[in-house]
């Protein structure tokens, strides 16, 4: 099985967000050398504990300090976008560093002020327009608008492999929009555990095979789950504690407090958090997976058989740094993931 990275550059208590940036590229390093597969960056607007926030900015950036990588957006918030300049942008990602960046893409909105100070036109309420943004954002990179159609007068020049585009969401319409156009998948599991199984086997049970230079012949499903690996148990809850903090504060509507560090974060919650563990032949992902290497890896590879998953990438939000390269050498080892070729 293939394991991944989603990146948010979390601002790290005693740090800024030019350390929580440089972290990110130092991680994409790290992990780059264990083999995983690819490391996502995530687009975040408007809180002090994420400086992720601009992803075509952040992958440049990752990619010029790797080489071999995959390198990409978890997501890219298409609804808020022109399709032509997010296609002309990773476009050109991909003529820097072909072959390396994926393009994912997603519809999540950002909180009313955000949303509305990211529209163009605010003449009106922001209204999303997601089943025609995909479609020219497919038609963009494939180049292949109808010769009627008035942007089939502006090509994108490019180099004939377009970046990888994968479309990610934790509900039935990006499964329905995922499969139709025939692209690759990611499904939220720490989004939306209970609808996994079954918006997942949606995807698969109504795709449509493309020959098109952004499809693929058969469907492809990546799965992103909240992992923690470390050496003892204890201490993998100690270090998922300040993202647990975080959904306890969001629920609460508190969007822009900064993230704790482990300590704080176990006092906050009152102790060391108990953490649901996965059931085999649920199909439902926990919201947080956190252990030791025996126990996450028997976890995750029980999600990847019931959900037939050849790839979980995972998103991660913990506010050591030095633990979190300590979970990815844990996480290689126990999936004896191999170093990349020299290249």
């Amino acid at each position: 099985m293939r394991l991944s990275i989603v990146d948010l550059a979390t601002v790290i208590p005693g740090e800024d967000r030019h350390q929580a940036l440089m972290n990110s590229i130092k991680a994409a390093q790290h992990i780059e050398k264990l083999g995983f597969s690819r490391v996502w960056v995530a687009e975040h607007h408007g809180t002090r504990s994420i400086a992720g926030r601009a992803p075509e900015v952040l992958i440049a950036a990752i990619a010029a300090n790797t080489s071999t990588i995959r390198v990409g957006s978890g997501s890219v918030l298409l609804n808020h976008y022109s399709s032509f300049k997010v296609a002309e942008v990773f476009s050109t990602l991909n003529e820097l560093y072909p072959g390396r960046i994926d393009l994912g893409a997603g519809r999540a909105t950002t909180g009313p002020v955000t949303d509305f100070a990211l529209q163009q036109d605010r003449s009106k309420r922001f209204q999303s327009d997601s089943d025609q943004q995909i479609v020219e954002l497919v038609a963009w990179l494939d180049n292949s608008f109808p010769e009627d159609h008035p942007f089939a007068q502006s090509p994108i020049h490019t180099l004939d492999t377009p970046p990888e585009l994968h479309l990610l969401g934790s509900s039935g319409w990006s499964a329905s929009a995922a499969g139709q156009l025939g692209l690759r998948y990611v499904f939220a599991g720490f989004i939306n555990q209970n609808g996994a199984s079954s918006i997942i086997n949606s995807y698969r049970n109504h795709f449509k095979p493309s020959d098109t230079p952004t499809g693929i012949p058969e469907p492809e499903v990546i799965l992103a789950v909240h992992v923690v690996c470390a050496d003892t148990e204890k201490e993998a809850k100690r270090q998922i504690a300040p993202v647990m903090v975080m959904y306890n504060n969001l629920a609460k509507g508190l969007l822009d407090v900064a993230l704790p560090s482990p300590d704080e974060a176990v006092e906050q919650l009152g102790g060391l958090p108990e953490l649901e563990t996965y059931k085999p032949g649920s199909g439902r992902p926990p919201k947080f997976i956190a252990g030791t290497p025996e126990q996450v890896q028997e976890q995750l590879e029980a999600l990847a058989s019931d959900l037939q998953l050849e790839e979980i990438i995972v998103q991660d939000m913990m506010t050591d740094h030095q633990a979190r390269l300590r979970s990815y050498d844990l996480l290689a080892d126990a999936f004896q993931l191999k170093a990349p070729q020299e290249v």
